[in-house]
């Protein structure tokens, strides 16, 4: 899918749909929405291939370039994890390895993600960036 948002406007307006949800049970419930609202990952890559090491839930994750752009697809046994892979993915898929790689995850201390989630859950989630930054590493320049 094409952006046709910058990825500074994709944060800022994540951000804002953070700061319109008052209590952090909202911003929970939006974060399922989220989940039940990605796209399936196809079966075929829910191998230890593609699982995401460091995160307590099963999570996959697919990247896959098209032009200069690298695209993600992800699914997780857990509602809130698959919930932050979306806004992960909302954030970086469709992008250039190059502004991925400029684009540190500085948006999770700003919706307060950072500090609301278990210790583990924070891991899983740093993982999960972490694992999209090496594909960008992996992707940049072709």
């Amino acid at each position: 899918m094409a952006h046709t948002e910058t990825i500074a406007e994709a944060i800022a307006e994540i951000v804002e749909e953070f700061e319109d949800l008052e209590e952090w049970p909202e911003r929970f419930k939006y974060i399922i929405e989220l989940a039940r609202e990605l796209d399936d990952l196809p079966l075929e890559y829910h191998t230890d291939e593609y699982k995401v090491d460091g995160c307590v839930s099963q999570v996959w994750l697919h990247a896959f370039s098209k032009g200069d752009r690298l695209f993600f697809e992800a699914d997780s046994d857990a509602v809130i994890v698959k919930g932050l892979i979306a806004l992960l993915i909302r954030v970086y898929s469709g992008r250039t390895p190059g502004e991925i790689l400029a684009t540190p995850p500085d948006f999770l201390q700003q919706t307060g993600l950072s500090t609301h989630l278990s210790p583990n859950r924070t891991n899983g989630l740093l993982a999960m960036v972490n694992r999209i930054m090496a594909y960008a590493r992996e992707h940049r320049g072709g």
